[in-house]
């Protein structure tokens, strides 16, 4: 029996990153080997164990063969006579495709040294074009390492597996699952953009693909259309470190101007309506979160009126307020209000622009919640009195914060 660390780990450790856990192959052993020594199976059908002590992950060596379409359509055989050269042959990228044994020494029959020196993502074999996932795969490692760029050779395979209907048998929680990490990574418009470049955001998420082309306004730069202002605004998000769901906000904002008229562009009047029904859509094909897709809506419905939040008076930041549940839900509004600082600031030279909307909204919302809903509640003769007179004390609230200077408009 022999042990060896693979994949990420080596990687990892090559490029001086931390790593957040290790996997191991084990070659020349069986599963009844492993058990008899405390390991424990992870599910039936699948050659992967527990290690007793550490918690890690041990793999028996095996390859792989295509049995059918799509993620689930391979048959796995592991047995002693497996080698680790067949076992890394199998994998998908070359800088994931390294092994050290147990004096330390590497194993690379790949060159996945040489690429991660030159910062190329390669393919390790045309078995790459067997599972659709390892398309999304490099996309997500294309938004960890930024300035890694793709083989042309890998490129036009992955373009290959598009034309060929291979990604469209991806089913929609692994599509989420990558999508979602390739958002957390350091620079996740890398992600769609090589998912453009392939041919695969069309297919997997058409709703975004169709922005690109379609112009802003004019105050924008004249080379940003809908499409790159996304990216920026997605950029943005993934710049100052903000959670998953403003991430997906950032993404899905502007969907609606896909839809605009093309005899009213480059101006998107009612865009944000128009871009909920696209992220409905979106949501129920992915599976998305609950998070996550309340929290686009809410920044498709209002993130327009937020950025005028210094021209609004009292009443309408309350109804803003009321609209958003803000009161009852004060994180998910402060995650709006960071997804409509990452679009104001997402374009060209607006990166570092001072943002005054969510310092008034804020202090709006302090001043709502000073306002002792109970009290009125009980002062009223009818409950059909109480919402009326709630909303009128909120607004004479924020109001007299606005008078007081509170509430200003830096």
């Amino acid at each position: 029996m022999q042990i060896y660390v693979v994949g990420g780990a080596v990687r990892d450790e090559w490029l001086g990153r931390p790593s957040a856990d290790r996997d191991y192959v084990v070659v020349g052993a069986t599963p009844e080997e492993l058990l008899a020594q405390g390991f424990r199976p992870v599910g039936k059908d699948f050659p992967v164990f527990i290690h007793p002590h550490s918690g890690e992950e041990y793999a028996l060596a095996r390859t792989e063969r295509k049995s059918g379409r799509g993620y689930h359509g391979f048959t796995f055989h592991a047995a002693p006579d497996v080698t680790l050269a067949d076992d890394l042959g199998r994998r998908d990228l070359t800088i994931n495709a390294m092994a050290k044994d147990e004096a330390g020494q590497l194993i690379d029959p790949h060159h996945g040294r040489r690429d991660l020196a030159d910062k190329v993502l390669r393919h390790v074999g045309p078995a790459f074009a067997e599972d659709p996932v390892r398309l999304l795969r490099l996309a997500r490692f294309a938004a960890r390492f930024g300035d890694f760029t793709v083989a042309p050779e890998t490129l036009a395979l992955m373009r290959a597996m598009v034309a060929g209907g291979e990604v469209d048998h991806l089913v929609a929680e692994r599509v989420w699952q990558e999508l979602a990490r390739g958002l957390m990574e350091a620079e996740p418009a890398r992600m769609f953009e090589v998912l453009r470049e392939c041919g695969a955001l069309a297919r997997l998420l058409p709703e975004v693909d169709a922005l690109f082309g379609v112009p802003q306004r004019a105050d924008y730069h004249p080379e940003i259309d809908a499409g790159i202002h996304t990216l920026l605004v997605v950029s943005q998000s993934a710049r100052r470190g903000y959670a998953l769901p403003v991430r997906f906000a950032a993404l899905t904002h502007d969907l609606g101007k896909a839809l605009t008229p093309t005899d009213i562009r480059p101006r998107h009047v009612g865009h944000e309506e128009r871009g909920v029904g696209l992220i409905e859509q979106m949501a129920a094909r992915l599976r998305v979160p609950v998070d996550c897709r309340e929290l686009a809506l809410l920044m498709a419905r209002h993130h327009g009126v937020i950025h005028r939040a210094g021209d609004l008076r009292a009443a309408t930041l309350v109804g803003l307020l009321e609209k958003c549940d803000a009161l009852r839900r004060p994180q998910r509004f402060e995650q709006l209000l960071q997804a409509c600082l990452c679009d104001y600031t997402g374009r060209l030279g607006w990166q570092d622009c001072p943002y005054a909307s969510p310092e008034r909204l804020r202090a709006a919302l302090a001043a709502v919640n000073t306002v002792d809903a109970g009290a009125i509640a009980r002062a009223c003769d009818t409950p059909q009195q109480i919402p009326e007179r709630i909303h009128m004390a909120r607004v004479r609230a924020v109001s007299q914060a606005l008078d007081m200077g509170y509430c200003h408009h830096v």
